[in-house]
């Protein structure tokens, strides 16, 4: 308790401190392809202390180069959490692109980042950028009439799935948000492989059963390249999605 009283009394000074950190690590990194190193090399102090991904960094970084090639004006993730993947997402889109990120306060898979993270993750976008913090439930009906309402109906470039991570919440997703992807768009989800030592986390049970009705890809990280969770990718055809 003690801690946090100390690190909201410190909020500000903490953020700013973090802000010129993030400014100089970009200059020092001008290109997007090397800005992949950004959230691995910041640390910050307090609620700002690290934008590290949960991702095993060469399952990310994989995807991270697929989003780059792609280029999209129109991204969705569900599951912000610390934020590293959404600043990944925000350098990886194009410069007039609109990014939206949900998050679940109190939500039981990494959810719940501090209201005083807002502006922090705010200041990730570029000028010619949007982004859009919603701190809500992505299954309400209302979050998803305004994800339609923010990207003014038009088709997703690019979604990446990792919020709830039971058997239904990200097939709810799934079905969901899926259908709003654009052909040639890109589906991510995390944590693809089985996780015995965590079995409210079934992402693996919906991936089995997407793998042969999709153009999918499994991003898996070499042995010593850190823990292997996985990462699913698909690849959404000239048809879109059919369920």
């Amino acid at each position: 308790m003690l801690k946090h009283a100390f690190y909201n009394l410190m909020s500000r000074a903490h953020r700013e401190s973090g802000l010129r950190q993030l400014h100089t690590l970009e200059r020092k990194l001008p290109s997007k392809d090397v800005r992949f190193a950004v959230p691995f090399v910041y640390h910050g102090k307090g609620f700002f202390k690290t934008i590290e991904p949960r991702q095993n960094p060469e399952e990310i970084e994989t995807l991270y180069k697929a989003v780059l090639e792609l280029s999209p004006r129109r991204i969705l993730e569900i599951g912000t959490a610390r934020g590293g993947s959404l600043y990944l997402w925000i350098q990886a889109a194009s410069e007039d692109a609109t990014i939206v990120s949900i998050d679940l306060p109190g939500g039981k898979f990494g959810g719940a980042y501090p209201a005083c993270r807002v502006p922090f993750y705010h200041s990730f976008a570029r000028s010619g950028q949007t982004l859009n913090l919603l701190r809500r439930d992505s299954h309400q009906a209302e979050t998803l009439d305004e994800v339609g309402r923010i990207f003014c109906d038009k088709p997703i470039d690019f979604v990446f799935i990792d919020g709830d991570h039971t058997y239904e919440g990200v097939k709810a997703d799934f079905q969901d948000y899926g259908t709003l992807v654009r052909p040639g768009g890109l589906i991510g989800f995390h944590d693809i492989l089985p996780r015995p030592d965590l079995p409210e986390i079934q992402v693996d049970r919906f991936w089995k059963e997407l793998r042969d009705k999709y153009d999918c890809e499994e991003l898996i990280g070499r042995e010593g390249s850190g823990r292997k969770i996985g990462i699913g990718l698909i690849h959404v055809g000239n048809n879109g999605l059919f369920f």
